[in-house]
């Protein structure tokens, strides 16, 4: 008797595209697939998006995938989302109105709202949450009957189902993961809650796929998925306390795995469920936009070759664009420091790195103070991961090993949670 090889796909509705990839059971990533989004629809704060742009381009990818792999074998199929993109749709999944997207800043009243009414331990807070722009399209259309997220509507699109959300997307619609539950307060809000998903951890098991236009074989399960950046961060591997990932692209994102979750939204800190643990961290202004900000390419490919980790510039900067910083200080007015001034260019940009890494470990040590672990090890992702010169300095200035991820695609991390969810013991 042989065994029948499986298959299983993630998919990542990415800002600016959406990709799709395959994995075998010995999660060896066989093929990706990707296609790109029309930019928002920008007016003023308001960032909307036709949701059918979505679909659209998830059915590209999928069918495009489906060419490299045999249809039969796919066991399911989980989908990340970006966090805090949500719509409203009618009993059937029809979307009443374009979606309000991650960063749309347009739902400034319904801000002040929540401020007066939720804990402020509640990831809700802020025009930018989901809840924000809930509490407005529910106010603008009132015969909605499901409020959805973005990677929710698209498990809709799959199984039919369009009544289920995750924990990790539903947290800035003000779900409430301690307590597993949609909290009362919400009531006052004057939300209709009978019109909020269903929440399951993510890695789950829904229904069936009933999308039959894909070929896939009967039984095949769509699984509950995440946000894009959560996806990211299980696609490294990442799964038990200590366990990080610090993200080095345009802006410095850091991530720790805790066994309680922490909470300190005067910080920018909160957490997402995690399997059995948490996911604590905290996202400064520094980082890569930065570099790019004072120096062009082929400058920091030079210098990067004339690094010398082993002798610190001791210039003590601290590297913004402007003034600013949300994490490991929130201050709105925290000023950029880039002096004294460095001898030649070389020595800036070697101070710069110093500085940025400096604040990673600030943040790790921040996160620390608050009950997180401090990082046994810590993989990265994005375009500073590729940097080993880099990753000596921050190795000297954090203390631990650091890392490239080998995987940290946002729809890898996705394909791991349709083979088996989260399985962290």
């Amino acid at each position: 008797m042989t065994n029948t090889p499986s298959l299983y796909i993630g998919i990542d509705l990415g800002t600016s595209g959406v990709r799709a990839c395959a994995i075998n059971e010995n999660k060896e990533l066989l093929f990706t697939c990707k296609t790109p989004l029309p930019a928002p629809l920008k007016q003023g704060l308001s960032i909307t998006q036709a949701p059918h742009l979505w679909w659209e381009a998830t059915e590209k990818v999928l069918h495009e995938l489906l060419t490299h792999i045999d249809a039969n074998l796919v066991q399911a199929i989980s989908v990340n989302g970006t966090s805090g993109t949500v719509l409203v749709c009618d009993e059937f999944g029809v979307p009443l109105a374009p979606a309000r997207m991650y960063n749309d800043g347009f739902c400034t009243e319904q801000a002040e709202l929540i401020k007066s009414i939720a804990p402020s331990s509640s990831a809700a807070h802020g025009t930018s949450s989901g809840l924000a722009k809930l509490v407005y399209l529910q106010q603008e259309y009132p015969d909605a009957t499901h409020l959805l997220h973005q990677a929710d509507w698209i498990v809709g699109k799959l199984c039919g189902r369009f009544d289920i959300s995750d924990e990790n997307n539903a947290l800035k619609t003000g779900y409430d993961p301690v307590n597993a539950c949609w909290p009362e307060w919400l009531a006052l809000l004057n939300i209709n809650l009978a019109l909020l998903p269903k929440v399951i951890a993510p890695g789950k098991p829904i229904s069936n796929i009933n999308n039959n236009c894909f070929g896939l074989k009967p039984g095949c399960q769509m699984v509950s998925g995440t946000t894009d950046s959560i996806a990211a961060f299980i696609a490294t591997g990442s799964n038990k306390p200590g366990d990080a990932v610090t993200s080095l692209g345009s802006t410095l994102v850091l991530k720790v795995i805790s066994d309680k979750p922490i909470n300190a939204p005067e910080f920018g800190i909160y957490s997402h469920k995690l399997g059995d643990y948490w996911l604590a961290g905290g996202a400064s202004n520094t980082g890569g936009a930065v570099l790019e900000h004072y120096f062009n390419q082929k400058q920091i490919d030079e210098f990067t070759e004339q690094l010398n980790s082993e002798q610190p510039t001791a210039l003590n900067y601290y590297p913004l664009i402007q003034a600013g910083e949300r994490f490991p200080v929130n201050d709105p007015n925290f000023p950029p420091r880039l002096e004294p001034k460095a001898k030649s260019q070389l020595e800036f940009f070697q101070g710069m790195l110093e500085g940025i890494s400096q604040i990673e470990l600030d943040g790790y040590q921040k996160l620390q103070q608050l009950g997180a672990p401090y990082p046994s090890h810590i993989e990265t992702a994005g375009g500073g991961s590729k940097n080993t010169a880099w990753s000596e300095i921050r190795e000297l200035t954090l203390g631990v090993k650091v890392k490239q991820a080998v995987f940290s695609e946002a729809c890898y991390g996705s394909a791991l949670l349709a083979m088996s969810g989260i399985n962290i013991n």
